[in-house]
C-alpha cells in the first residue's frame, strides 16, 4: 500500500539520516531491507530496538559483509532492487567490494543512494563529524541564537534530517523516475552540508536584499522582533507569536486591546525593544491556557509551547490524526499525506519477518529459506 508499493530498497544499517529516509521511504510503501551488522556497533546513541522509531516497517537481516558469501547475497538482492541506502563513511562500499561501479554494473537502473556528513570527496570527506559541524560550515549555525548569546543547536534537524533525509529521500525518487525513463540509474550523493546550505538559500536571499543585517538575534526571524517571538505566561508555560503580515499584526493588537497609535510602528526597529517590554508584561498577566483561548485559532498567527508530552493531545493534532501508536509507543504518523493512495499503519522495529519482505524480490522459497538463516 502507498504510492511506493513495488518500490525495493536495499538499506545498510547506520545512524541519522539514512533510517530516517527509509523509515519515509517505507512509510510510503516501498519495500526495505535492511542489512545489519552481525556485531553490535559504536552507533550514536544506543537504544533497545522498540525504541527506534525510525526502524518501522521494514525488516532486518543480519550478515557479515567481511564474508564473501554476504556481500554475494547482497548483491543478488541489489539486482532486484530500485535503489539503495548507505550511510558510510566515503570509501567503505568500495571496500566491501559493493562500490557503485560494481553495483551498477548488475542492475543499470539502480538509484544508489549514498548519505554522508561532508560529501564523497573534497579535504573534509573522510574526517568524523555530526550535524552540528555540517550545520556550522554552511552559516545556519552562526545565523540561530539570541542576541548576545552563542549560537544554539536546533537538535540535530537541520543537519542529520532536512539536510540529509530529506534531500536522500527527493534525490532518490528522482533517480528512479529518471531510471524507468531512461534505463539509466546513478548515484545520489546527498551531503548533509550541500542539503543544509541549500535550506539556507532564503536565508541567503534575505541577507542579499537586506532583511538580515544585524547581528544574530536582531533579525526579523531570529527573535531579534517583538512580533516572531515566545513570550512567558504567569504560570511559566510559553506561547509563539508571528504576525509578520501588517493584517495579522493588527488582528493581535485588536485582541490583546493595545492601541496601535500608542506604540512605534511595526517595522521600526528602534521600537521593538519598548514592544517586547509591552508584550513580555502582557503576557505574564495570564496562563498559557487563557491566551489560548483569546488567541487560538485567530489570524494572529498564535500558537501555544506544546512539550514533547503535551502535543498528542492538542485538538488539531487529533484531528488530523498526526500521532498514531506503533506497538507500544505513540509517535508521529507518516508524512506527507495523500489524497487517493491509502498508507499502510506503520509496523514496530523488528516485526517485519525477513521471508515476507524478501519475497518482493520473487525469489524462490529456497532462496529465501537461505537468506534469512544466514
Amino acid at each position: 500500500m502507498g504510492p511506493l508499493a513495488g518500490v525495493k530498497i536495499i538499506e545498510f544499517a547506520g545512524i541519522g539520516p539514512a533510517p530516517m529516509a527509509s523509515m519515509l521511504l517505507a512509510d510510503m510503501g516501498a519495500t526495505v531491507v535492511r542489512i545489519d551488522r552481525v556485531a553490535a556497533a559504536d552507533l550514536g546513541v544506543p537504544m533497545a530496538e522498540e525504541h527506534e522509531f525510525t526502524r518501522r516497517s521494514r525488516a532486518a537481516l543480519a550478515l557479515d559483509l567481511k564474508k564473501p558469501e554476504s556481500v554475494a547475497l547482497v548483491l543478488r538482492l541489489i539486482d532486484g532492487s530500485d535503489a539503495l541506502i548507505e550511510g558510510f563513511r566515503p570509501g567503505v562500499m568500495e571496500r566491501l567490494g559493493l562500490d557503485p561501479d560494481v553495483c551498477l554494473a548488475r542492475n543499470k537502473k539502480l538509484a544508489y543512494g549514498r548519505v554522508t556528513g561532508w560529501g564523497q570527496e573534497g579535504p573534509m570527506a573522510q574526517a568524523a563529524g555530526h550535524d552540528l559541524n555540517y550545520i556550522a560550515l554552511t552559516g545556519a549555525l552562526h545565523a540561530i541564537g539570541r542576541a548576545g548569546q552563542k549560537p544554539t543547536p536546533p537538535l540535530n534537524l537541520v543537519g542529520d534530517y532536512g539536510g540529509g533525509a530529506l534531500y536522500l529521500v527527493t534525490g532518490l525518487l528522482a533517480a528512479i523516475i529518471s531510471a524507468r525513463a531512461t534505463g539509466a540509474g546513478q548515484v545520489v550523493d546527498a551531503a548533509m552540508v550541500d542539503g543544509a546550505l541549500s535550506l539556507m538559500t532564503p536565508i541567503y536571499a534575505m541577507q542579499a536584499g537586506g532583511r538580515l543585517t544585524a547581528p544574530r538575534g536582531e533579525n526579523q526571524l531570529d527573535s531579534g522582533a517583538y512580533y516572531y517571538e515566545v513570550y512567558e505566561c504567569s504560570d511559566g508555560q510559553f506561547i509563539s507569536l508571528a504576525p509578520i503580515e501588517a493584517k495579522f499584526h493588527a488582528e493581535l493588537l485588536r485582541l490583546l486591546e493595545i492601541d496601535p497609535v500608542s506604540m512605534p510602528a511595526q517595522r521600526d526597529k528602534t521600537g521593538w525593544a519598548r514592544w517586547k517590554a509591552v508584550l513580555t508584561d502582557r503576557f505574564r498577566t495570564r496562563t498559557r491556557d487563557d491566551w489560548c483561548r483569546i488567541l487560538e485559532g485567530s489570524d494572529a498567527c498564535f500558537a501555544p509551547v506544546l512539550s514533547m508530552a503535551e502535543a498528542h493531545a492538542h485538538p488539531h493534532n487529533q484531528a488530523r490524526g498526526a500521532f498514531i501508536d506503533v506497538g507500544d509507543y505513540r509517535q508521529p504518523a507518516p508524512a506527507p499525506r495523500f489524497g487517493t493512495t491509502k498508507l499502510a499503519a506503520p509496523r514496530p522495529p523488528g516485526s517485519v519477518p525477513v521471508a515476507e519482505a524478501l519475497a518482493a524480490w520473487n525469489l524462490s522459497a529456497a532462496e529465501i529459506a537461505a537468506l534469512s538463516g544466514t
